[in-house]
């Protein structure tokens, strides 16, 4: 077993690779009384197309999402209802890039942690079973679809890309779930729940070696074949739409900005990127930046305001929204401070100000488990270790984030998606 020490931020990662391909992660948290255990498949939302076994599959919209909400079933019950009774609080999710299923308890940790391994590596479903929840998940996207919040994401996201599954609700619609089969969800869930296309990451009182040795008597002992993803043609740096919008019940205008960016590479580069990203949205926008006190003043933006840079394999893109009585003045501010940092640069008191406040959020955002674990599992995935962000942290210059904004932040690489109030002249 390996032992990783990251000196900066005070952790240490334990980390062994099982016969089976399962990377196993472990935090060992002795002062804690709590534990949490985190496990996941490479494998989300996005993707709908894969080959496997030299195959071409096409999948309909919400597979991956059906699937975690089916994955608790169990041949004796249901392991929600399991873990519940060991007093541990589970729970799953779904993104465009992952699938993960986890809990946290204070007794019979190792008891749970079989639980967890054993339902999640083996499903067991009826087509009845499916069938009956197609209802539960139709609900659930029904609630998406009334949420202007939702929405204005979402659009944002089909106004940015041309063809890139992000652009898909990961919940899929009513009409692509009706074509989920439990066949279906057998064949995706062998085709991405293999060990060798999973982590397991575990943090609070435990021992490294024993969590390893729980996951070797638990899951399969070999791996199989793993599916290939194809997210379609590269997109174009530009963005497919300008402008879109929508009315929905709302009692001011919902917006959000979104600049599509270079899909990263894998590794510490991908890592990096982000990095970058966030800090060149901290200077851009960031509640201490020049433009963030002008748009406030100007009752352009509110508390509600928010900003992030994300990523997802094939994509990148930073985006900021909120209410606004004038969203298309926004758009113009954001344009116009780029355009002046683009010909004066970054001031180095805020530079330095504000690498200070990000780096000390993300320190401070280790004390969580959840951050921890969910943190390595995304960012191994992406072909990098969570903690490297703290050397690379320290390496990011003030012109790389300055290049950055330059090279986003232009009129040909902009969307706004915007919900107004469904009557004109609604406050």
């Amino acid at each position: 077993m390996e032992k990783l020490r990251f000196a900066q931020v005070g952790e240490t990662m334990y980390h062994e690779v099982l016969a089976n391909g399962l990377n196993v992660f472990v935090f060992p948290k002795p002062e804690f009384q709590k534990g949490y255990a985190f496990f996941a498949a490479n494998y989300g939302g996005m993707d709908m197309r894969f080959y496997l076994d030299g195959e071409q599959h096409d999948t309909p919209a919400g597979v991956a999402h059906y699937l975690e909400h089916k994955m608790f079933d169990t041949q004796e019950g249901n392991a929600l209802q399991d873990l519940a009774a060991n007093g541990a609080s589970p729970n799953a999710f779904t993104s465009n890039a992952i699938t993960g299923y986890y809990f946290e308890s204070t007794e019979k940790f190792e008891e749970n942690l079989r639980i967890l391994l054993s339902f999640v590596s083996v499903p067991w479903f009826t087509q009845e079973s499916v069938d009956k929840e197609r209802g539960i998940i139709g609900q659930e996207i029904g609630m998406y679809d009334d949420d202007p919040d939702w929405k204005v994401f979402i659009n944002l996201m089909t106004a940015l890309y041309q063809s890139h599954p992000i652009r898909v609700n990961v919940a899929g619609s009513v009409e692509s779930i009706s074509h989920i089969t439990a066949d279906t969800l057998y064949a995706c869930h062998k085709a991405f729940y293999d060990p060798a296309n999973m982590v397991l990451c575990v943090a609070g009182p435990v021992d490294p070696e024993r969590i390893c040795q729980v996951a070797r008597e638990i899951l399969p002992k070999e791996a199989g074949p793993i599916a290939v993803k194809d997210y379609g043609e590269r997109e174009a740096p530009q963005a497919a739409q300008d402008h879109i919008e929508e009315r929905m019940e709302v009692s001011a205008p919902l917006f959000q900005l979104g600049y599509k960016g270079d899909a990263p590479i894998n590794g510490q580069d991908r890592l990096r990127q982000e990095l970058v990203g966030e800090l060149a949205l901290e200077v851009l926008l960031g509640s201490s930046s020049p433009l963030y006190a002008k748009l406030y003043r100007e009752g352009l933006i509110n508390q509600e305001f928010s900003y992030g840079y994300e990523c997802c394999p094939g994509c990148a893109f930073l985006m900021a929204g909120g209410e606004s009585k004038d969203p298309e003045a926004v758009r113009m501010a954001v344009a116009e401070e780029a355009a002046r940092i683009g010909r004066e640069g970054v001031d180095e008191a805020l530079w330095e100000r504000v690498k200070k406040g990000v780096y000390g959020n993300k320190v401070r955002g280790l004390n969580s488990f959840e951050n921890l674990c969910v943190g390595q599992a995304q960012t191994f995935f992406a072909g990098a270790n969570f903690l490297d962000f703290a050397p690379l942290f320290s390496a990011v210059t003030k012109q790389e984030a300055e290049e950055l904004i330059a090279n986003w932040v232009t009129a040909q690489r902009t969307a706004l998606s915007v919900v107004r109030a469904k009557e004109e002249g609604a406050q």
